[in-house]
């Protein structure tokens, strides 16, 4: 059962995976840091208010969020087509992955970002400080332990995504699951592929949070 070819499967599965992963949470992040700032700019409380603007993100993120991952995936099918010729494998579930996770980044940067302590904003602005000066060396300074908590978080559920996109060819731990695990009843290997997915959560997990307390000791 568990020849040379089958070790090799598992081996590039984890790496498809690690692949799908950072790459889906770099872009995600490119689109949703962006966002998140914007959103916690514009909120009625924030620095800048603007309703219209902060509305709109409001909505565009409330309704990718509630499409169900699965959903989504197969609803982007043509887009992911267009983008890279192909709608299956690794690089094709970076499309639906990036897509699903940019809105819950941006809620996650617009949480930390929220929760700095509005003194330490009114002293920027008494100082002369601009919108971007605050933003940047403010806001996003501040709130950094939060904001790496958060990307540990947006990474795991990121990871578990792309398991989910095996159901439909994406490549990966969860391609390889589904194939031998419930198509084969290949137990064993489904057994394999969940260890080693739970493993890269837990990965994830200690390298953020260890990279978070030393941003607190700094901090103080």
């Amino acid at each position: 059962m568990w020849t040379e070819e089958v070790i090799w499967m598992i081996i590039e599965g984890i790496r498809d995976t690690l692949y799908m992963t950072l790459a889906s949470t770099l872009f995600g992040y490119v689109l949703g840091l962006p966002m998140g700032i914007t959103l916690a700019v514009t909120d009625k409380n924030g620095i800048k208010p603007n309703p219209i603007v902060y509305k709109i993100l409001d909505v565009i993120a409330n309704i990718v969020r509630s499409i169900p991952f699965l959903i989504l995936l197969i609803l982007l099918i043509p887009f992911t087509r267009f983008l890279v010729g192909k709608s299956y494998g690794s690089t094709a579930t970076i499309v639906p992955l990036t897509i699903a996770a940019a809105p819950f980044i941006a809620r996650m940067i617009e949480s930390s970002l929220n929760e700095v302590d509005k003194g330490v904003i009114e002293a920027a602005q008494s100082m002369g400080a601009g919108t971007f000066t605050i933003i940047w060396k403010v806001l996003l300074v501040e709130a950094r332990t939060s904001i790496l908590v958060g990307a540990t978080i947006a990474t795991g559920t990121i990871l578990g995504y792309s398991a989910m996109a095996g159901t439909v060819g994406g490549g990966g731990l969860g391609d390889i699951a589904i194939r031998y695990g419930y198509y084969r009843y290949q137990t064993d290997i489904m057994i394999v592929t969940v260890i080693l997915l739970v493993v890269l959560v837990q990965i994830f997990q200690t390298i953020g949070m260890r990279l978070s307390n030393r941003l607190d000791k700094r901090k103080i």
